[in-house]
């Protein structure tokens, strides 16, 4: 994958990215919303630093870590991305409260139609605001979003020095003894 320039950055700003998603999905699990990277790439958590896929891998969803490039073979084990909010940014910070719960309505829209088994949102400031669940923390969650059950996980961006990548694994690896 070539490394995005300054001015693919900058171009990617609102740029949207593709679901990874089919029916009756494990694990479908739930980005904030594209970065910039990302968005210029066109592959979902594609920023160098972003724990998402070695997370994925360690935790023992995946064989071996994969590139971001290789995000449609996650159909074939049963798992898929989405995000919260479709447009990309630089930073999640940069979204508003009613983006936040805008998406959680439209998440809640695209479970009612692909039904999966889990919805994984990776973020637990944007779940909190999403949801409306101010003291919401990593785990299941009591909600639903149409036939789905929901877990909270922590964001995996780099930028998220409250995980480690052992502790982010241990968090992904409930998830996945509990979607099997």
């Amino acid at each position: 994958m070539t490394r995005p320039t300054k001015a693919d950055l900058e171009a990617a700003a609102e740029k949207t990215l593709p679901d990874v998603i089919a029916p009756g999905l494990r694990v479908l699990f739930c980005g904030i919303n594209p970065g910039l990277y990302s968005a210029a790439t066109g592959h979902h958590f594609a920023r160098p630093g972003n724990r998402f896929w070695p997370a994925l891998h360690r935790s023992g969803f995946t064989a071996r870590q994969l590139d971001p490039a290789e995000q449609q073979s996650l159909l074939d084990v049963g798992l898929g991305i989405t995000n919260l909010v479709d447009r990309a940014s630089a930073r999640a910070e940069h979204l508003t409260s009613a983006e936040l719960v805008a998406g959680g309505t439209a998440l809640a829209a695209k479970a009612a139609r692909w039904h999966p088994h889990w919805i994984a949102i990776l973020g637990v400031t944007a779940y909190r605001a999403a949801f409306r669940r101010p003291k919401a923390v990593v785990g299941p969650q009591p909600e639903v979003a149409g036939p789905s059950r929901l877990w909270l996980l922590p964001n995996p961006s780099g930028l998220n020095a409250h995980f480690q990548l052992d502790r982010l694994a241990e968090e992904f690896a409930r998830l996945r003894e509990a979607s099997e």
